[in-house]
């Protein structure tokens, strides 16, 4: 069931109906049905592995909690990583490998047939695999107690709002708000609906709008032109970014008018003035995970410079192949580990020539500069996460550097109009505006719900233009692009 569907605009209002009706004792109850109903809803058969890796983490927690023995700690520890790793494994991966080891070995000559199976690839498993990790992982470091009430459990790994593209949510964050009660708060709603309403513009207004430009370049390598190739690049930066933050932003609006508050996943992202400032603003939830759960572990920065540096490329390729098995998410990493260790590297070589120069590093053009810079490295690492495999990737590298084109060419490329390049540059606007205003800001300090929002007005004319898209788009629901990872 997509957020933007109208199978979900029947399902959520009725869940919330019964969530502040009910009995706080039989909330849990009813937000676990809603919650496996929800994620059924793709392909009934999947909810089988779900309740399996809940129940797996969920007795390996309290065995845990329970022994005071390091060495069985370790073991149940073990026991859960191999099993939800070997899950995530298996239908994420299994194929890819398969066929990356048969080409491997045919490129040296020796004829190989290749062995494949015929897999689905159950949504939002990277998501919820990462989220029940955190929680075993950190039971057994001593740094939460176990939750010995298996509804609450099963609630935390399932909650539906955030259940298919996250944020990846950490246990001593919603757990607690899960088995508080909760009553209908105005403020609270309003806040909520105003950020589910920002977020069904972003994906409905925005991010389906630029699909078709980018598709295009993107979708067709060997027809276009290099500037094609940067439009349709900038394009999709801000095609992915609609389409994620969106359905982070309905995520938190549907979750946050129950009153529980889910943990902010994107922060102005393309204002970043570095690559690493970029990776605090984007995907919040998942670069914090990596940073407990894999970088300090390593060894973060308090090692040599040499294993300080591995440890971020190792960071960064895991991160590129936890979204997707595909050899163009593994480069899409290893620019974005290369640009920080360059970065780390050049930083006393920069900042000696700002000096030697007299430039003024805190003005606002040098502000203007770096972001700028940021964002165009961000733009040209994209064409590597959009690719659609390795061959499309050179393709497109070599008409970017190669064959560049002019003007004539790109509008000839995409098939832009006037009408549409008009109406996309507003609706870009407007999302801007929207997101600055709603989204990545602070919460207000005072005012009503009304105010909140904008007064009744702005939300009545948000939702009359969401539901103007619907009807444009004959009440189609397009996924949103994290799914699929």
């Amino acid at each position: 069931m997509n957020f933007n569907s109208f199978s979900f605009l029947f399902f959520y209002p009725i869940v919330l109906l019964l969530f502040f009706r009910l009995p706080h004792k039989f909330r849990w109850g009813m937000l676990l049905i809603a919650s496996y109903y929800f994620y059924m809803s793709w392909n009934p058969e999947l909810i089988f592995l779900i309740l399996f890796t809940t129940a797996v983490s969920y007795y390996s927690a309290i065995i845990m909690e329970k022994t005071e023995k390091k060495s069985t700690k370790k073991l149940w520890l073990i026991i859960t990583l191999v099993t939800s790793l070997g899950i995530l494994f298996f239908f994420k991966y299994f194929n890819f490998l398969s066929s990356s080891v048969t080409n491997a070995i045919t490129a040296f000559g020796i004829p190989t047939q290749s062995f494949t199976l015929k897999l689905i690839l159950p949504v939002g498993i990277s998501f919820y695999t990462f989220q029940t990790l955190s929680y075993v992982i950190d039971v057994y470091r001593g740094n939460i107690p176990a939750e010995h009430h298996f509804g609450y459990y099963a609630l935390f790994v399932s909650f539906f709002p955030q259940l298919v593209a996250g944020p990846i949510e950490r246990p001593e964050n919603l757990l607690p708000q899960l088995k508080s009660e909760h009553t209908y708060n105005s403020t609270e709603a309003a806040i909520g609906a105003k950020r589910m309403l920002a977020g069904f513009f972003k994906k409905i207004v925005v991010a389906d709008l630029l699909a078709p430009y980018v598709n295009t370049v993107f979708n067709h390598p060997t027809n276009v032109s290099g500037i094609s190739i940067a439009i349709a690049a900038m394009l999709f930066a801000i095609q992915i970014y609609c389409d994620f933050s969106g359905y982070t932003d309905i995520a938190i609006g549907c979750a946050r008018v129950m009153g529980i508050h889910l943990m902010q996943n994107f922060n102005n992202p393309y204002t970043a003035e570095n690559i690493r400032d970029f990776w605090a603003r984007w995907h919040i939830s998942l670069t914090s995970w990596f940073k407990d759960y894999l970088y300090i572990p390593l060894g973060g920065n308090r090692c040599s410079k040499f294993r300080h540096y591995t440890n971020i490329m190792i960071v960064f390729l895991v991160s590129g192949l936890w979204h997707g098995a595909n050899w163009t998410f593994a480069l899409w990493g290893f620019l974005h580990g290369f640009y920080q260790v360059i970065g780390n590297l050049t930083v006393n070589i920069r900042m000696d020539f700002y000096r030697r120069m007299k430039i003024n590093t805190d003005s606002h053009f040098a502000h203007l500069f770096r972001r700028t810079i940021t964002f165009l490295l961000v733009c040209f690492a994209w064409i590597f996460f959009r690719a659609n495999n390795p061959h499309d990737l050179y393709i497109l590298l070599n008409s970017l550097f190669l064959h560049f084109g002019n003007a004539h060419s790109a509008v000839s490329d995409m098939k832009i109009t006037l009408v549409g390049a008009c109406i996309a540059f507003v609706s870009i606007l407007i999302m801007t505006i929207l997101d600055n205003r709603f989204t990545c800001c602070s919460e207000p300090q005072n005012g009503t719900g009304a105010k909140l929002v904008g007064g009744t007005a702005i939300i009545m004319i948000w939702a009359v233009v969401v539901a103007w898209m619907f009807l444009l788009s004959s009440g189609t629901a397009s996924s949103f692009i994290y799914f699929q990872f």
